[in-house]
Parts: C-alpha cells; sequence; structure tokens
C-alpha cells in the first residue's frame, strides 16, 4: 500500500498553475499594498482592512469549526455569512475545504493528509496549494452536498468571492475616494496575511508548542499561534483529540475570537447545541 500510495502521489503531484499564478499575483498585489499605505495612508482604509481580516477570518473558522465539525448548529443567516466570507477568503468552497480538512484529521501526518508536516514545513504551510494533487474526492462530505446552500456556494464559489471579497471594499473605498488603497490594502494585502494565518494551522501549528492530549501526532497547543491564526491554533493539540468541541481555547479567557462569537450568538438564538468537553 505505501509503494501504492508513491505511484499516486508521483502521477498527481506536479505544478498546479492556475494556483501558482493566482498566489503570485496576489502576494504582488499585497506587496504593492504595503507601498501604496507608506505613502497613501487612509485611516478608513486601514479599519475596512482590519474589519474584512476579521470578517474572513470567522467565515473561515465557519468552513472550520461549523461546516467540518458540526460542533454546533447555526441558523442559516449565519450559514449564508460563513459562505459568504469564507468564499472571499479564496480557500477554495466550503465543501472542498471540509473534505481536505477531514482527511488531515482521518490521516494526520501521512501520505493521506493533503498538507501533512511530515513532508516538510514548506509542504504544509503552501507548497500543497501549488500542486495538483489527488483528484477530488467529496465521499466523505456527502452531509454537505445535501445542503442546497453548500451546493450553490460550490457552484458559484469564484463569482461569490470576488464579488464579497474585492468589489464590496473597493465600492466602500470609493466612498472617501480611495478606490486603489481597498484594493490593494483590503483586498490584496488582507487576502495575503489571512492566507499565511490560515496555513500557519498547517504548519506552525504543527511544529511549535505542547501536545499534552496527544503524542503520537504532530498537532501541538501554542500560544503564540494561536494569535496568529485568530485563534484556531492555540488549542491544536487538543482540537484533534476533541474536534467536535466548538472552543479551541478551553479557558473563558483563552484567544479565542471565533469561539466568542459563535457564544455571544448563542445568547440571541442565531447558534445553539454548542459541543464541549470538559
Amino acid at each position: 500500500m505505501k509503494n501504492e500510495t508513491a505511484v499516486v502521489d508521483e502521477k498527481y503531484d506536479k505544478p498546479n498553475w492556475m494556483n501558482i499564478v493566482f498566489l503570485s499575483l496576489v502576494h504582488l498585489l499585497g506587496v504593492c499594498g504595503v507601498v501604496y499605505a507608506t505613502f497613501h495612508f487612509s485611516w478608513p482604509t486601514i479599519i475596512l482592512a482590519v474589519i474584512f481580516f476579521c470578517l474572513r477570518a470567522l467565515g473561515v473558522t465557519g468552513y472550520h469549526r461549523y461546516y467540518t465539525h458540526r460542533a454546533y448548529e447555526c441558523s442559516r443567516v449565519v450559514q449564508i455569512f460563513y459562505l459568504l466570507f469564507g468564499a472571499a477568503s479564496f480557500q477554495n468552497s466550503v465543501m472542498k475545504w471540509a473534505s481536505d480538512h477531514r482527511n488531515h484529521h482521518g490521516f494526520t501526518d501521512t501520505d493521506q493528509d493533503p498538507y501533512g508536516v511530515n513532508r516538510g514545513f514548506w509542504n504544509s504551510h503552501i507548497g500543497w496549494v501549488l500542486r495538483v494533487g489527488r483528484p477530488i474526492d467529496f465521499s466523505n462530505v456527502r452531509d454537505l452536498e445535501r445542503d442546497a446552500l453548500v451546493a450553490f456556494q460550490h457552484r458559484w464559489y469564484v463569482p461569490i468571492g470576488l464579488v464579497v471579497g474585492v468589489v464590496l471594499p473597493v465600492l466602500l473605498g470609493f466612498l472617501w475616494g480611495d478606490l486603489v488603497g481597498a484594493f490593494l490594502i483590503v483586498s490584496a494585502l488582507g487576502l495575503t496575511l489571512q492566507y499565511h494565518a490560515t496555513f500557519s494551522v498547517n504548519s506552525f501549528a504543527h511544529l511549535i508548542g505542547t501536545r499534552p492530549y496527544l503524542q503520537n501526532i504532530s498537532a501541538r497547543n501554542s500560544w503564540l499561534v494561536s494569535v496568529i491564526t485568530f485563534g484556531e491554533g492555540g488549542g491544536h493539540n487538543r482540537h484533534h483529540r476533541y474536534p467536535g468541541d466548538y472552543r479551541t481555547g478551553i479557558r473563558w479567557w483563552s484567544f479565542d475570537p471565533p469561539k466568542w462569537f459563535v457564544w455571544n450568538l448563542s445568547k440571541i438564538g442565531l447558534t445553539w447545541d454548542l459541543r464541549v468537553v470538559s
């Protein structure tokens, strides 16, 4: 079986030129955003960039904790929010994202792990996105395929991402006369930072920190990674042990903005059945 896997990997392990070109362009425009902000600093644009970073981050955590692990239940309004801003993060449709992540949990640190750190830091951080990889198999997300909203987002993921992640911030920037800044700083630079925050869960959270719950896998708990990843990587070792818990930071003071977001929504009836492990 090991040799067979290696053959399959070799067959599909080739450059994904679409992703390479897209990510290179985003990073280049992100650098332009830094230069632009240096010479055309605008507080409204910076504030908008921070807001969109947080909204994208919450969208991705919705991909993760709600859709992938079903750690709680939520209303259609919250689901639509996750699908819109998850698409704006340009990390694939939620169906593809959840499929990859369920494989990551099921085959951690093996050749079946899409972004396994066993193949090195570069692979787990961004290298896996730059390769074609195995053909997509949605057999592990049949529950998501039956969801009409998920199916719609999967089909229209790119247009949704462009409208919410690019057109919307540019139109908002136009209100105070900084259309270019909104595009370069909010869309391009913000997306670049968002990518590396998410990628850090796959890389740094498997290399830095402690393993109090599971010692036989690479996933680790690290407060530093938690800060980098908007709360996603802080309790990553525990998360691999109890993926159904809606929290990654189990203490009330643990840095975990998505936990606070979901908990507060539960107080107004937009989320419920929040699953926790003592």
